[in-house]
């Protein structure tokens, strides 16, 4: 009977150990998130970024003024574009043209500073010509320019703050789908319920996380 045992788990062990190999799920390898990126021209840049830093637009690398936006400094642009339905008078539209045409004028030069260092970058590494030193040099010069440009659509935020009223912030947020009526019970200060709520969000530090 022990004889028969060890045959039987003789064969059973050999058996196992001549199956061939399965491939399982996680060793078929995916195509790489970057597939197709090395045709671009600068490696770096998609052409809608190069598309926005060339017209001053703050749509690239995810949003320069999102941190604005979002906390309730309108943009220009979009406080032009929504004029009528914020009642803007003459005097505020001037004021927010001045400043949208300095921030865009501004933001273009920028945005080709970046787009001429990106390349010289994407060119060192293509030519296989780059180096410890030439590296750190240049990724400082981008990342300088980044943060001039960064700052200049900002600011530009920041500057609206003191020519809309709070009702007119109030209703660009509405009308940029931020936030609505409904969002702010009956009797509260549209603006102290937003930092309250803010203070509730699960993403908030105390609880634990173009122009736009």
């Amino acid at each position: 009977m022990k004889k028969i045992g060890f045959i039987l788990l003789f064969f059973l062990t050999t058996s196992a150990c001549s199956e061939p190999e399965t491939k399982t799920e996680h060793s078929v390898q995916k195509p790489s998130f970057y597939a197709g990126q090395e045709k671009r021209g600068i490696k770096s840049l998609s052409p809608g970024e190069i598309k926005g830093l060339l017209s001053g637009s703050g749509t690239p690398f995810g949003g320069m003024a999102k941190l604005a936006e979002l906390n309730g400094y309108p943009g220009p642009r979009h406080v032009l574009d929504l004029a009528d339905d914020m009642n803007l008078s003459d005097e505020q539209v001037a004021q927010i043209q001045a400043i949208y045409d300095q921030m865009k004028n501004d933001a273009v030069e920028l945005g080709k500073q970046i787009i001429a260092i990106e390349k010289k970058m994407n060119d060192a590494f293509a030519d296989r010509m780059i180096s410890e030193k030439i590296l750190q040099s240049q990724v400082k010069e981008s990342a300088d320019v980044y943060a001039q440009l960064r700052f200049v659509h900002l600011r530009a935020h920041l500057q609206m703050d003191t020519i809309l009223s709070k009702e007119q912030r109030v209703k660009y947020d509405q009308l940029r789908g931020y936030s609505t009526a409904a969002d702010v019970p009956v009797g509260h200060d549209p603006e102290m319920w937003k930092k309250h709520s803010r203070t509730l969000s699960p993403d908030h530090p105390t609880k634990s996380e173009e122009e736009p």
